[in-house]
């Protein structure tokens, strides 16, 4: 995506920062439960393990609001990595976490070079199309969901917006079960899970590399 359109979406979010700061607004959410209850939905992507450790990537971690959840919950099983295209969260991100290492890139740019990860969430990022048409926000969605997924060791998981709804937004990116489900088997993998029972506007796929035995 040369034109490098999707700057459309990071700049909402940049609004967002300045305006609310390091809060569920901030990263536009629209509060700390609903926030909380997609940090839950997000991890339960990993499979258990025979390690003692999983590491995953937080991509568009905004201000590691994620990360803040797994330290609440005294989760210790994960080695979290952060990434954001917007150096201002990536700031912030690193002031409260100097110890956890935190990527500020476009991973849409070609000569990106990342670690691999057992597992990468992408959490509210493919969300909110704002001025992209439709076909330009499954263009982008589909690069980004290549890129992420050949990161993963294991499997990615993210949400978009519920076609099941009567709330209608032009800015949201509603989402058709089959465009879903033929975007996944086409470019990342047969084997996935749609979340859509947690009562929010948006619904979680999980996308594995393998079924489960």
């Amino acid at each position: 995506m040369a034109d490098k359109n999707y700057m459309a979406i990071v700049e909402n979010y940049k609004t967002s920062l300045k305006v609310y700061g390091d809060e569920y607004r901030g990263v536009r959410w629209d509060s700390f439960n609903n926030a909380e209850r997609r940090y839950r939905i997000m991890l339960d992507l990993l499979r258990p393990s025979a390690q003692p450790r999983v590491s995953l990537l937080d991509f568009g971690c905004g201000a590691a609001h994620l990360l803040d959840h797994i330290r609440r919950c005294d989760i210790q099983t994960i080695d979290y990595h952060g990434l954001d295209i917007l150096p201002a969260f990536i700031d912030l991100c690193r002031d409260k976490y100097p110890d956890v290492p935190f990527y500020c890139v476009d991973i849409l740019d070609t000569d990106i070079v990342l670690p691999q990860v057992d597992y990468v969430v992408i959490n509210g990022v493919l969300t909110e199309k704002w001025t992209l048409t439709f076909e330009e926000m499954v263009e982008y969605v589909t690069a980004v969901l290549q890129k992420v997924f050949s990161l993963a060791r294991h499997g990615i998981a993210f949400n978009v917006v519920t076609p099941a709804t009567e709330l209608k937004r032009s800015s949201l990116f509603h989402v058709p079960f089959d465009l879903l489900t033929t975007l996944v088997t086409t470019h990342l993998s047969p084997h996935f899970t749609i979340r859509h029972d947690y009562g929010l506007l948006d619904y979680t796929v999980y996308v594995y590399r393998e079924c489960l035995s």
